[in-house]
């Protein structure tokens, strides 16, 4: 899940009162009372979502307690071309989950496609409001007052306050064995980072016949690469803002000084040409094979493949360890996910029967269906010990070694993710395992929210294309600094971004995103 700015729809769109349904003055049955049998299609706007419906205990658990059957749709290959189609023909199945920043989000809203989830609840299913965070509620409400689509995954600055077992994903992460052979060297300033990537590389050419590749990073896109501006930047504590002002983290002094050295490294040879292009599949392919030494990564996206390697050989796993640190040695400032979430979910106008949709979708959010769709079933996946979930050990031992076969016998893990409740599975979390568990808890002493920095910018306005040009102009950008041939050249490749930035409107973007910190921060609580 990206920390990035993004199209926040909620926060700024101004419309007028969108033709909805009108609440009856007669009260009704909550519908969850009904477990006539139904299917309701839902689709799902990521084409690596592939587990169906029906066959694990946990989906067949909550057909037996609802009555409803999912049928998931997901995109074959580009999910805007899908998702565009099925709005073009107003097509859209029963349930659509998409990210929170698809432009596609005020296209739906706009053109009347979904149900008001609030005028659902009122005249059908009250429940919605008690198992949904008013905070959240508040925050998705738009001017016309009504909330279209709920979040999963969303927290609260309370919610990091009262929880300390809450991780980010980003992590800097090093083998295991190669790391100690060398020493366990420092890697926390430029110089010992860049003598640690020269001696592993002279210790370890080869993993298994293959050539070692010293740095690894998740993949470059036309917006830059994270691993090489958003996690970097985390990592040495680059602020989001000066003097109450947002600013550019890119041009950051503390940044740039530290990009130098990757440039002398690329130069040198010891960042791979594939780096740059490879994809994720490419890039999983060669975690499981051990072949990083190092790599500034979310610790779950390779969870499966550290899963492989701790079969294999558990020395030579890779380790969450202090990375790359600012000239004070301050410490890194991990992201959590903040109040947006992830993913917005919302119910279709075409939807076959809205009252059986809004009271599935209050059924999962409940805290119920949360331990349903993390812990799956009492006494079949996990049972309870001194107020404690504890998983049983064959289950824990599938999760752990093989997690497609778990979704498919068992479904729990929020393996249907589509509404989880972050905040609240914390409070049942069952202590972690090896060997994710040292990866996540590192994390601990370093999270931080910044949803008060999600900035919403409409893609059809003309901020919107300012802001479409500046993240274009990064993602050309970042791969030729990291490519330079001198620092000389280093510089002027800044100097330059600088002047196209501005250009394009860059002090426009930057005075609308530092109103809607401020009123963030207002909306939150957060000085």
């Amino acid at each position: 899940m990206k920390g990035k700015l993004a199209f926040l729809l909620c926060l700024t769109m101004t419309i007028g009162v969108l033709v909805g349904c009108e609440a009856s003055s007669e009260p009704k049955e909550t519908a969850q009372d009904n477990q006539e049998p139904i299917t309701l299609d839902w689709y799902v706007n990521y084409s690596w979502f592939v587990t169906g419906w029906g066959d694990n205990l946990v989906s067949k658990t909550i057909t037996e307690e609802t009555g409803v059957s999912v049928n998931f749709i997901t995109p074959m290959g580009n999910e805007n071309n899908k998702l565009n189609t099925l709005i073009d023909s107003n097509s859209l199945p029963d349930i659509v989950t998409i990210g929170w920043w698809e432009p596609q989000l005020q296209e739906m809203i706009v053109n009347d496609m979904v149900y008001p989830l609030n005028v659902l609840a009122d005249e059908y299913d009250p429940l919605f409001y008690e198992v949904t965070d008013e905070t959240v509620r508040n925050w998705y409400t738009l001017s016309d007052g009504n909330i279209y689509g709920y979040p999963n995954s969303t927290l609260t600055p309370e919610d990091l306050q009262e929880h300390d077992n809450l991780a980010s994903n980003q992590t800097f992460l090093v083998r295991k064995d190669m790391y100690e052979a060398i020493g366990s060297p420092d890697m926390t300033t430029p110089e010992g980072f860049y003598q640690a990537i020269v001696d592993v590389a002279e210790a370890f050419p080869e993993v298994d016949g293959k050539a070692m590749i010293p740095i690894g990073a998740h993949e470059f896109n036309e917006d830059g690469c994270v691993s090489f501006d958003q996690y970097l930047q985390s990592f040495l504590a680059v602020p989001y803002e000066e003097d109450g002002r947002k600013i550019d983290r890119n041009t950051n002094e503390e940044y740039l000084r530290w990009l130098k050295m990757f440039r002398r490294l690329c130069q040198e040879g010891y960042i791979s040409d594939d780096v740059f292009v490879d994809q994720r599949t490419q890039t999983s392919e060669k975690i499981a094979e051990g072949r990083y030494f190092c790599m500034l990564y979310q610790r779950t996206d390779m969870a499966d493949q550290e899963k492989i390697l701790y079969e294999k050989d558990p020395n030579k796993i890779y380790i969450a360890v202090d990375g790359p640190k600012n000239s004070n040695g301050d410490d890194p400032v991990l992201p959590v996910n903040g109040i947006s979430g992830w993913t917005l979910t919302l119910i279709s106008k075409n939807c076959k029967d809205p009252q059986r949709a809004i009271a599935f979708m209050d059924y999962l959010l409940s805290e119920h269906g949360q331990q349903l769709v993390y812990l799956g079933v009492e006494g079949e996946t996990y049972d309870m010990v001194d107020g404690v979930p504890v998983l049983k050990p064959e289950v824990e031992a599938l999760l752990n070694r093989n997690r497609e076969a778990y979704d498919a016998t068992y479904g729990a893990d929020n393996t249907y993710w589509m509404l989880q409740n972050i905040a609240m599975q914390a409070d049942w979390k069952p202590e972690a395992v090896e060997p994710m568990k040292q990866l996540e808890e590192w994390t601990y002493p370093y999270v931080a929210y910044t949803g008060q920095y999600d900035a919403s910018i409409q893609e059809n306005s003309n901020l919107g294309r300012i802001y479409a040009s500046c993240r274009e102009l990064w993602g050309d950008v970042l791969p030729q600094l990291l490519l330079a041939d001198s620092d000389e050249e280093f510089d002027e490749i800044v100097s330059d971004y600088i002047r196209q930035r501005d250009s394009l409107g860059w002090d426009i973007l930057m005075d609308e995103m530092t109103r809607q910190i401020s009123h963030n921060k207002q909306k939150l609580g957060i000085e």
